[in-house]
């Protein structure tokens, strides 16, 4: 087995990015929930301990708790804000409510370089984000670094292998978080660096082919983007013809998507697509409908009701695979400590509804978005399928702000083509991460030709974003050349747009797509 850092999520917004840092490092790490007992840890070959932050204060009578006896297994344990102060009360300290609440950048002073501090530079920037502090601590610790307003910045057990920092080093804010995590993994925990993404699909592979049986077979949801492009070559590499994709065409694609799935999956996979064309049966559900959350609601269930009639002609299909991935889960509210807040609706996510009789298999659901592309490469999938851009399980809905008709559809169609094909020409597909258009309900005056035009004009908004965990994102900031040629296409070649604007919001507190 793989060894294994595990991760305590008492409600941090950045737990999985912890994650994600660990195994930046070569070293596998998992989720787990405060609750999890000695017994469970062992048995999944842990070598340490991460106790992430969380938004509670320790002090409070419900606030999130674990075992006191993982402290007493003699792994090492870094705890990282909320943890930290955890760790160090269950030991002794005193924490109180901070006399003014540090948030943003700081300065530390490192006091002491060994372990956990080495090779962090004095003065170094660090990201802050607590109300409380630890005030008093017993003589079995030593304080490692303190900042202006924190006396207790970073801590070490005396005889114990247990730190702690009051700082987010997993965050892109504290440049030194890497390398102290790094230290922590290998100085401390004594990791060796063996995990990568091969070592992940090997082990699926093999999970996979244990679960299915011989003469069953697995039902792919298929969309065309890379999460279930990777699930389908995955699960083909596990179970060859055994695996049938069904792709729901609901009329709310991107142009020419369906001959671009069913020419990529069925000629270069050789893999049984069965496609449903159901555009008319969706876009009727949605008329008259405004509110995301109820076009999430009623695509879902059609989805099902559509996906259900499909996977009933295929005999012996017992299991269904999704390409569900870890920002789908966390943003769905299905974090391991419970405490994640429900952002937004994904079909996709929670499993399908019992009566469907499907056992549910989602191959990537502890995987980031950058790791996945990893994974399609590891698998061999062409570079225009891994570095596709991310696109909504609703499709189109979530783009076109207020009611989806099959006029505004075909009018966002026709702009989002002209966008991607502008940014591949100038060779910034690959810079951005994700890129796209929403169709704005509003109406803006404008002149066209001789004439003052505002009936039946609409707003398009373009945004692009950076990132690489689609967890936190910013606005890309792309060439002016670029941005012109495309508004200039846009109000020049689709009629019913006459004004263009570029959304440069960032992520928190924006999300990436508008609905």
């Amino acid at each position: 087995m793989e060894q294994t850092i595990a991760i305590l999520d008492f409600g941090s917004q950045y737990a999985q990015l912890i994650a994600r840092r660990v195994r930046e490092n070569r070293v596998f790490s998992i989720l787990c929930p405060p609750s999890i007992s000695p017994q469970k840890l062992r048995e999944m070959n842990v070598v340490g301990l991460i106790f992430s932050g969380g938004p509670a204060s320790v002090y409070e009578p419900n606030a999130p708790r674990c075992d006191p006896a993982l402290l007493e297994m003699g792994l090492p344990v870094l705890g990282i804000c909320y943890g930290m102060q955890l760790a160090c009360q269950l030991l002794g300290a005193q924490v109180k409510p901070a006399p003014a609440r540090e948030y943003g950048r700081a300065k530390i002073e490192v006091l002491d370089s060994s372990d956990l501090m080495a090779h962090i530079p004095f003065g170094s920037q660090v990201w802050m984000s607590h109300g409380d502090m630890i005030q008093a601590l017993p003589d079995d610790f030593i304080p490692l670094a303190r900042t202006a307003n924190c006396s207790i910045a970073a801590v070490r057990h005396r005889s114990r292998p247990l730190y702690g920092v009051q700082f987010h080093p997993e965050v892109t804010h504290t440049p030194c978080g890497g390398q102290l995590l790094r230290n922590f993994l290998y100085n401390v925990c004594g990791c060796t660096g063996t995990w990568e993404v091969g070592n992940f699909v090997t082990e699926t592979v093999q999970a996979v082919q244990a679960q299915v049986g011989p003469d069953e077979r697995v039902i792919c949801g298929l969309s065309g983007g890379v999460d279930s492009s990777v699930t389908a070559a995955l699960l083909h590499e596990a179970l060859g013809d055994r695996l049938v994709c069904i792709f729901v065409d609901n009329g709310l694609l991107r142009k020419h998507e369906v001959e671009l799935v069913e020419s990529t999956f069925r000629g270069h996979f050789k893999i049984e697509l069965h496609t449903v064309r159901a555009g008319e049966r969706f876009l009727k559900r949605l008329a008259g409908v405004t509110d995301p959350q109820e076009k999430r609601r009623r695509i879902g269930h059609e989805f099902i009701d559509v996906f259900k009639q499909e996977a009933q002609r295929i005999p012996n299909a017992r299991f269904l695979a999704q390409g569900t991935l870890y920002p789908d889960v966390i943003e769905s509210g299905h974090g391991l400590a419970g405490n994640a807040a429900n952002i937004k609706l994904h079909h996709n996510v929670g499993g399908l509804p019992a009566e469907l009789g499907f056992e549910l298999i989602e191959p990537l659901r502890n995987l980031f978005k950058d790791e996945v592309r990893l994974a399609g490469e590891h698998l061999g999938l062409p570079e225009d399928i891994v570095w596709r851009h991310p696109f909504p399980g609703p499709g189109l809905a979530v783009r076109i702000i207020g009611e989806v008709t099959p006029a505004r559809v075909a009018l966002l169609q026709d702009v989002d083509e002209i966008v991607i094909d502008e940014i591949r020409s100038a060779g910034w597909y690959r810079k951005i991460a994700q890129a796209f258009v929403v169709l704005l309900p509003v109406s803006a005056v404008g002149v066209m030709g001789d004439g003052r035009s505002y009936e039946n004009q609409q707003v398009a908004a373009v945004r692009f974003v950076e990132t690489t965990d689609f967890m936190t994102a910013d606005w890309t900031r792309i060439d002016y050349e670029v941005l012109a040629r495309i508004s200039s296409r846009i109000m020049n070649e689709v009629r019913g747009i006459n004004r263009v604007v570029y959304d440069i919001s960032s992520k928190p507190p924006a999300t990436i797509e508008w609905e």
